[in-house]
């Protein structure tokens, strides 16, 4: 590899062939920076925030996308440019909603601190504030008039998911970001995924606030309260309270949740490993009896909506399980119920979740039995911590809570449904067991773990070689499905993640202020659940003792009238 010397802000530096300025500060540990730049996803250098100088060369540059060669100067704080950097940032400023109160500071605002850091106090500049109105009709509200052009979401929406539903429209002074006849984003074939809201650098893009519904029904006497929370929100909580990225809170979240009024704390693991009951004994039968394969999970509501909207020869092969919040929401209703003595008309269920697209999936007119809703409220991991700061309660001085039974318990299978490859590999620790009749002590297939894109295995189990493959992010399932369509591969199973490496990069995590870290917070979350599951004292779904009892007592067998009436759905071409 070719190496060329550099010196930034009189430090020398050598660095590869074709980095850029952006690229070779940051390893000298100078922040230059940009609104508008993502490596690999959004790279125009458009919003000139990080303009610097360069020794030799007139006027400034911007080092996004401005390349080093051998023996350049640069320059990247001086007045020039700090005086170039402020006028730009007012300049955006003039064409902002500048109504900072009405921003989740959850959201933490690039463009304020940026200001802040460039001691902007004053806006010499007037603009055009009214660029459109409010969306608010679906679980993503978007704000045109926070919008200042940076055109991430436009990229990470049509690069990363391929969806494309919003883009650039109209030019100079009019131009805005905004949606097909500029209709509202329900209407659009959004899939509500959250990703644009994670790297949207103004807050002009966040989730509706369901917090209001939940405090509501907290305070309401005649209900009986119950929460779950997702497994991947345990290890990016803490994250909005100061902790490392992958530090498991959960003790500590069970505790706030019971100072928050929560009747009973739940949780989604536990209805994890009753969703690879009921998909494990789908795989099996259609494998057995000739059934539609491949067999693809169906627990993301964002991939569901994808493929529903997209890929319409395909949805015979999605499992018809639930997903774990509605199969939670359902036995919460009927089950329960009867073991606490409640009445199921008086049970309101929230779900605290690391997507936003759960919101969507709750409301589907499908995922109700006998007419009682499965999931009521469904509140992100950063609607939690807002409650959490709301009530005035100290997170980090929180002794350690304990979830309770029933529907609490949960096997180290459930909990790694939360990374990419989670699903399969939970999947296939009890298909290996079913299919040998033996309780196998291999329980780890590290070939379905990782973040790359898609990601394919045989293994063998009982002398029969099951072929699988693992998507994260649906860019990636078109990829994958685009192959199967072409004859160009064949599998038996697929697990689907509609966000990059799954539920612990949701829509509804804590927002990753410095964009240039998100894969390392990304490993992090991960390797805290696989922590979890390798302390688990029981790994295997199948082994969970309030599985089998739920089983024994109440449901029958896995794929029986009753499990089949509250825990499978069906789809909808649209």
């Amino acid at each position: 590899m070719e190496m060329i010397n550099v010196t930034i802000d009189g430090i020398a530096v050598e660095v590869p062939k074709d980095t850029t300025i952006l690229e070779a500060a940051k390893k000298l540990n100078i922040n230059i920076p940009t609104l508008c730049f993502m490596k690999g996803i959004n790279e125009p250098g458009s919003c000139r925030v990080c303009v610097v100088e360069v020794e030799g060369w007139r006027g400034l540059h911007p080092a996004c996308v401005t390349k080093v060669s051998e023996g350049l100067v640069v320059k990247t704080a001086t007045s020039t440019v700090r005086e170039a950097r402020k006028n730009i940032l007012e300049l955006i400023m003039s064409n902002h909603n500048r109504e900072c109160l009405s921003c989740d500071r959850n959201l933490k605002c690039e463009l304020q601190t940026l200001c802040n850091e460039n001691g902007i106090d004053r806006l010499p500049y007037g603009g055009k504030v009214d660029k459109g109105c409010l969306d608010t009709s679906g679980p993503i509200v978007r704000d045109p008039n926070k919008c200042v052009l940076c055109g991430r979401c436009v990229s990470v929406c049509s690069k990363m998911q391929d969806v494309g539903v919003i883009d650039f429209a109209y030019r100079g002074a009019h131009m805005t970001v905004t949606t097909a006849y500029e209709e509202g984003l329900a209407g659009q074939e959004c899939i509500n995924c959250g990703q644009c809201i994670k790297i949207c650098p103004v807050g002009a893009l966040s989730e509706r606030d369901d917090t209001a519904r939940v405090w509501k029904a907290l305070e309401n006497p005649e209900l009986h309260v119950v929460v779950q929370t997702a497994p991947a929100v345990r290890v990016a909580l803490g994250e909005e309270f100061g902790y490392a990225p992958g530090t498991n809170v959960e003790g500590k979240m069970v505790t706030a949740l019971r100072r928050l009024g929560f009747d009973k704390i739940f949780d989604t693991n536990f209805s994890a490993d009753l969703t690879i009951i009921e998909e494990g004994n789908e795989l099996l039968n259609r494998i057995k009896n000739g059934g539609k394969l491949p067999l693809i999970t169906s627990c993301s509501p964002g991939w569901i909506k994808f493929c529903e909207h997209n890929y319409h020869d395909f949805l015979e092969n999605l499992s018809t399980c639930k997903s774990p919040q509605q199969m939670f929401g359902a036995v919460a209703k009927s089950y329960y119920p009867v073991k606490a003595d409640v009445d199921p008309k008086k049970v309101f269920v929230v779900s605290v979740m690391p997507c936003t697209a759960k919101k969507y999936e709750a409301d589907r007119e499908e995922m109700q039995v006998d007419g009682l809703k499965d999931i009521d409220a469904v509140i992100t991991t950063r609607e939690l911590a807002k409650m959490i700061r709301q009530a005035g309660i100290r997170f980090a001085e929180l002794e350690d809570g304990e979830r309770d039974s029933i529907l609490g318990t949960y096997s180290g299978a459930g909990t790694i449904f939360g990374n990419t490859g989670g699903v399969m590999e939970a999947a296939l620790r009890t298909v290996a067991d079913k299919l040998t009749g033996k309780s196998l002590d291999s329980i780890e297939y590290t070939a379905v773990r990782g973040l790359s894109g898609i990601r394919e295995a045989t293994v063998n189990i009982a002398g029969m070689d099951i072929k699988v493959a693992v998507a994260n992010g649906t860019g990636n399932a078109s990829k994958l499905l685009d192959k199967i369509r072409a004859g160009e591969a064949g599998y038996h199973f697929i697990e689907v993640m509609g966000c990059e490496g799954g539920c612990i990069n949701g829509g509804g995590q804590p927002i990753i202020k410095d964009k240039s870290t998100t894969e390392e917070v990304k490993a992090a979350r991960i390797k805290g659940l696989y922590d979890i599951d390798k302390a688990c004292v029981t790994r295997k779904s199948h082994e969970n003792p309030e599985i089998q009892k739920l089983y024994a007592e109440y449901l029958g067998e896995a794929g029986a009238h009753k499990a089949h009436k509250l825990l499978h759905t069906h789809y909808v071409a649209r």
